[in-house]
């Protein structure tokens, strides 16, 4: 790892937006490579670490900092705000994590409408008592002077819908290992030439190819839920039934999750060249029905739960839907 081009260290910031927290425990996943990290750069913006405001981040010069990871999906013109923002100061801009790169699990509210996700949260709510039916508006004028707060955006975006991004980590959160190769990567200046926004500690194979669980060709007779089966050790999980993301997604995590007869939720979203992870899903499923008409496989095709919620689980935003019409 090196230091910037004028000799000093890097200047790093972390920025969490629409997302769990998770990408931010991630980075410090990367564990004792944190002190080979601390020797070459400097955090200058991380407000889940440190106390950072953003008239801070106002106040640098732009392209101040060298390399800036924004996790989360962008939900509300105050995470719009601060990504326009970080764009304008940071040379490197990566989108970290997935709900940052494909909307993750935030987007999967593209379902609903905001009146009804409003409705859910603060008139439906059985743990609320709101006889007045108030639900949250942007600006509201009391005894001392107006307040506001952040519009809440009719979908979930993906960073790069609002801003230029140079590369993109995927995951959910991203793998450690694949994350320090990525560090290291930036602080060399050894990372590809960025072409759009350039996909970095993940390979284009899905997880299938590092699955090492043995495809037997066998195909499927009727589909189960996790807790409603114990799987045969060591047999491909979706040939037992389970539904398991591997064909659709993308490599990186180097199969973690079937490998300890887990299936794969499809957290690194669609792998390879595959522009819509939820019908890339379907087509492999069509091809593993134990099916020879139209009616038995409606029949084995209703038993999925929650086929959107399943297959577009992580990846809402990038798909040809995005959201509900």
């Amino acid at each position: 790892m090196s230091k910037n081009g004028n000799g000093s260290k890097l200047k790093i910031a972390k920025y969490w937006a629409a997302s769990c927290g998770g990408c931010d425990i991630s980075l410090l996943e990367i564990g004792p490579h944190l002190l080979d990290l601390i020797k070459v750069a400097d955090i200058v913006f991380w407000p889940c670490a440190a106390d950072f405001k953003y008239k801070d981040v106002a106040a640098y010069e732009d392209g101040y900092i060298d390399i800036c990871f924004y996790n989360g999906a962008v939900r509300t013109s105050e995470q719009e705000e601060i990504a326009r923002l970080l764009r304008k100061k940071s040379k490197t801009l990566i989108a970290y994590g997935e709900c940052a790169v494909d909307g993750g699990i935030p987007a999967l509210a593209n379902l609903n409408t905001k009146e009804e996700i409003f409705h859910a949260a603060y008139l439906e709510n059985p743990s609320l008592d709101n006889p007045n039916g108030v639900t949250p508006q942007p600006i509201t004028e009391c005894e001392f002077g107006e307040l506001e707060i952040p519009w809440f955006y009719p979908q979930v975006l993906r960073l790069k819908d609002i801003v230029d991004v140079d590369y993109e980590i995927p995951g959910c959160p991203p793998q450690a290992d694949r994350v320090w190769e990525a560090v290291q990567a930036l602080a060399g200046g050894e990372l590809p030439a960025r072409n759009d926004a350039v996909k970095v500690a993940c390979r284009d194979k899905s997880v299938c190819d590092e699955c090492p669980l043995e495809k037997k060709l066998i195909k499927i007779k009727e589909f189960k839920r996790p807790h409603e089966i114990r799987p045969e050790p060591d047999w491909c999980l979706l040939e037992q039934g389970i539904i398991c993301m591997g064909p659709a997604t993308r490599s990186g995590c180097d199969a973690r999750c079937t490998s300890a007869g887990m299936p794969c939720r499809g957290c690194y979203g669609p792998s390879g060249d595959v522009i819509d992870q939820g019908t890339a899903m379907v087509s492999a499923i069509g091809s593993l029905l134990d099916a020879t008409d139209e009616p038995r496989a409606q029949e084995l095709i209703r038993q999925i739960v929650d086929p959107v919620g399943s297959f577009y689980r992580f990846s809402m935003s990038s798909s040809m839907m995005k959201a509900r019409k």
